[in-house]
């Protein structure tokens, strides 16, 4: 058993270094296939949730690729912005298109909503999260890993810093919820997002970071839980085991 096989004890933080983006995804992809097998292993299936974005990609392709019994796999996202499905920025889009190819693909995907409204006022926006909320509570829970994000703002799933509706997001009692980005984000749609809560009731959550800029803020995070750097509410808390994984 290696070091990347190991169970992470609670209430710790485990740190990963890769040498490239590539080799990060490569290691991260054969330890959340282990994660998984471990999973089956114990109750006969699985669960992960994974984040969208460009990142991912070559993880979604690093994963789809491990040997896995995906016909016991539930694959979830951890958040969604709110286009349809055929929208270049449709996370949705992005893991059928990345992640549920060959064997992968018989892996039983749940999205948060199959269509939109014409109209996503705020009534609307609350329908959606209703919607995902009774599909997930369908699910099995808790969820067995989490892959995760983050931006150099400090968000990490949709939980963006001064987004409306934020609090509900880092506080809110069902497992998915909406808000809007502030006005001055780089991230104009409204989004459904796994609250803190849920995600925290994962097994494990995986955090992915590459980049300078990415790391710089990674690491004022890991200094205290602040608001204004949602990513150092998830690096800061004794509840839930964390692996960071940097490039």
């Amino acid at each position: 058993m290696d070091k990347h096989d190991e169970p992470i004890p609670p209430n710790t933080l485990q740190v990963h270094p890769a040498g490239s983006p590539r080799e990060l995804a490569q290691q991260l992809a054969r330890h959340i296939a282990r994660r998984l097998r471990e999973a089956i292993t114990s109750r006969g299936h699985a669960v992960l949730a994974v984040s969208g974005g460009k990142s991912p990609v070559t993880l979604f392709e690093q994963l789809r690729g491990q040997t896995l019994d995906w016909s016991r796999v539930t694959v979830l996202l951890v958040d969604e912005r709110c286009v349809p499905h055929t929208h270049a920025d449709s996370n949705t889009a992005l893991v059928r298109s990345h992640l549920l190819q060959g064997p992968a693909a018989a892996a039983s995907f749940v999205p948060f909503f199959d269509t939109l409204p014409a109209t996503l006022d705020d009534a609307a926006l609350e329908a959606l999260a209703d919607q995902a909320n009774t599909r997930l509570a369908a699910q099995p829970w808790p969820l067995d890993v989490a892959v995760l994000g983050m931006g150099e703002d400090g968000h990490t799933a949709s939980l963006f810093p001064g987004a409306q509706r934020l609090a509900k997001a880092l506080n809110g009692s069902g497992p998915v919820t909406w808000l809007r980005p502030a006005e001055a984000s780089k991230a104009p749609q409204a989004r459904l997002t796994l609250t803190l809560p849920a995600l925290l009731a994962t097994r494990e959550l995986a955090l992915s970071i590459t980049g300078a800029g990415k790391l710089a803020t990674y690491q004022q995070a890991r200094l205290a839980a602040d608001e204004t750097l949602p990513v150092s509410l998830v690096l800061n808390q004794h509840l839930t085991p964390v692996s960071v994984w940097l490039a």
